[in-house]
């Protein structure tokens, strides 16, 4: 069964893969990764208020779906 995301799911999904590809980025740099916890504070803040906000607590199976799916654009009512 396939469910559309809401708004909330959507943003928390978008939220989260920010934050993973921000900490790709940054820890894949040799002079960017000892200043990490800088660089990552905001991704990590705005990701974790958005979870939050999705009700994701206890419900990663979800959010690891829809982040997935709109990292290949086929998430359940992407535009």
């Amino acid at each position: 069964m396939t469910t559309t995301p809401t708004a909330s799911e959507r943003a928390a999904a978008q939220a989260y893969l920010r934050l993973v590809e921000t900490a790709r980025a940054v820890l894949a740099d040799p002079g960017l990764a000892p200043a990490a916890g800088m660089y990552l504070a905001s991704p990590l803040a705005e990701a974790d208020e958005a979870l939050r906000r999705a009700g994701f607590a206890g419900n990663e199976a979800r959010l690891l779906r829809l982040a997935a799916g709109l990292r290949d654009d086929t998430a359940p009512g992407a535009p």
